[in-house]
C-alpha cells in the first residue's frame, strides 16, 4: 500500500492478529464437536473486517474508502454480537477476543469519522 497513514497500519495489524485469533477460537470450538453454526458465522465476519480494510488501502475514490471501511466496521459490529453469544451461552470463557473486537471497532469509528470529516472539506 503506498500512503498508508499510521492509523490505518495500526487497524490492519490489529485486524489481522484479530483474525488469527478467530480462526483459534474456531478451531476450539468445533475441534471437538462443540458449537459450530456460531463460530462459523463468527469466522466469516471477522476474518471480512481485515480483508475490507485491505481493499480500503487499494481505494479508487476517498468514497470508495469510506465504504470499504464502514463495511469493515459492520463487520466489526456483527463479529461483537457473535462473540457475546458465545460468551454468555458460555462457549467461551475468555473476553479478551471481546475486548480486542471492541477496540477494533473504537478505532474504526474514528478513522471514519476523520474520513467523513476530510471529505467534507
Amino acid at each position: 500500500m503506498d500512503n498508508v497513514n499510521p492509523r490505518q497500519n495500526l487497524i490492519l495489524e490489529k485486524t489481522f492478529e484479530f483474525s488469527l485469533n478467530i480462526i483459534k477460537v474456531h478451531r476450539f470450538l468445533t475441534e471437538d464437536k462443540r458449537e459450530f453454526v456460531m463460530s462459523k458465522q463468527l469466522l466469516r465476519s471477522a476474518t471480512s473486517i481485515g480483508a475490507n480494510c485491505e481493499e480500503a488501502g487499494s481505494a479508487q475514490s476517498h468514497r470508495d474508502f469510506i465504504a470499504k471501511m464502514s463495511i469493515s466496521l459492520k463487520e466489526a459490529k456483527e463479529s461483537r454480537y457473535w462473540i457475546r453469544l458465545l460468551l454468555k451461552s458460555k462457549f467461551l470463557s475468555n473476553k479478551d477476543i471481546l475486548e480486542e473486537c471492541v477496540t477494533i471497532i473504537k478505532i474504526l469509528t474514528k478513522i471514519l469519522i476523520t474520513a467523513k470529516e476530510n471529505e467534507n472539506k
